[in-house]
């Protein structure tokens, strides 16, 4: 794990710039709210009901929020599954942005608990465990987690290593060589974990049943699911890679960038004419006259039209088509997700749902939160590739 060292050097600069201090600011509102929720109960700050048991908390901080979390997974399927070295200096700033996405997932999680005081018991109580999808992705994330502060660990010891005090020198040292020992398993679980909870998650929208639109109720729900977290992760280190570079003067990768994309190209594709062929097998192909066929065109309409984009060696290896084409991938793993959550559920006409107010701000928050702790994060470890001096604009 140590060899990252070679290519990755901390940004440094100013960190209480006007934008920092912005972010600091939604995200202590957020907070603010949050708190008032703890206080109040989760009804005095959103439009949840005993027919909408899930919002935006749900579908956007988590379902969402774990997917663009799986940069890290995707990234690390063709760095160490399938020997694609090229791509190694993506690895360690995607599993910083994998790690903000669920941690502060979980932070969600914890919000939209209605006793929330009870969750220790969930890894606790284990002669209480069932055949729950909502255990199975309750312990994976939380496991998760944990394993990508592992996996981010070597940037801090590298960090400790560097520093004057020799006590401090030797314990990074040592940690460095018993990470390296170490890293199997650490890979191992890093990849077994996603699959495991991105799939139950497309599994929870089983449970329903008849309350879940046809276009989007099918047993392929959880497979689906895992190849759309790999589309979005690959989106989303596209996007990191060059917003990052040009905010913090780093060395651009459009070349890598390019051949990641032709990867996400054809499991774009694969993933959008796989979800026609499951449709049109079924026999629902009749519903796409309907207002809910607007919602599954856009999600497979963005993915194709990304994917045909990136097929063109010449736009794909031009820096502003891949952040056009990262975005529209983005947003059709965003659609699908949102649809599968919030537009395909349908507890009964007697049920609606918007999110209140308090539950945007709350998830404006935690969004604002992810982007400064890793402008803090990058500014302070060695994640970014180069050791170009960066600018001090955030």
């Amino acid at each position: 794990m140590s060899h990252h060292e070679a290519v990755h050097a901390p940004v440094g600069g100013r960190l209480m710039t006007r934008p920092f201090m912005l972010l600091l600011a939604i995200a202590a509102v957020g907070a603010v709210v949050a708190g008032y929720r703890f206080i109040n109960g989760i009804g005095s700050v959103s439009n949840l009901s005993n027919g909408y048991p899930w919002g935006i908390w749900i579908a956007i901080d988590v379902v969402v929020g774990t997917a663009i979390g799986c940069g890290g997974y995707a990234v690390g399927l063709l760095v160490y599954i399938l020997n694609k070295g090229k791509y190694h200096p993506l690895v360690r700033p995607a599993v910083l942005t994998s790690l903000l996405g669920y941690g502060l997932a979980v932070i969600a999680v914890v919000i939209d608990l209605g006793r929330f005081w009870g969750l220790w018991k969930v890894p606790i109580y284990v002669w209480r465990w069932s055949h729950s999808p909502q255990l199975e992705v309750a312990l994976c994330v939380a496991a998760y987690a944990m394993v990508l502060v592992i996996e981010l660990s070597p940037a801090l010891f590298e960090k400790l290593r560097s520093g004057a005090a020799s006590g401090t020198r030797r314990f990074a040292e040592g940690a460095l060589r018993l990470l390296e020992k170490n890293f199997f398993w650490i890979l191992a679980l890093g990849l077994l974990l996603p699959t495991m909870h991105q799939s139950s998650l497309g599994t929870m929208m089983l449970l329903p049943g008849p309350k879940v639109h046809p276009l989007w109720f099918t047993p392929w729900l959880p497979l689906l699911f895992v190849v759309n977290c790999i589309i979005m992760g690959f989106a989303v280190v596209t996007l990191e890679a060059t917003f990052s570079a040009v905010a913090f003067g780093r060395p651009r990768e459009t070349r890598m960038l390019a051949a990641l994309l032709q990867v996400a190209a054809w499991v774009a594709l694969g993933w959008a004419a796989f979800r026609v062929i499951v449709v049109a097998l079924s026999g629902k192909l009749g519903y796409l006259a309907s207002g809910f066929g607007v919602a599954f065109l856009a999600e497979v309409g963005l993915l194709v039209v990304a994917g045909v984009m990136l097929l063109s060696e010449e736009r794909r290896s031009q820096p502003v088509w891949q952040v056009r084409a990262a975005i529209l991938l983005l947003l059709g793993g965003i659609v699908h997700r949102v649809n599968t959550y919030l537009v395909a559920f349908r507890p009964g006409s007697h049920f609606s749902y918007f999110p209140a107010v308090p539950e945007l701000l709350i998830t404006f928050g935690i969004i604002a939160a992810e982007v400064a702790i890793y402008i803090a994060v990058v500014k302070t470890l060695p994640i970014l590739q180069g050791p170009s001096p960066a600018k001090t604009a955030a």
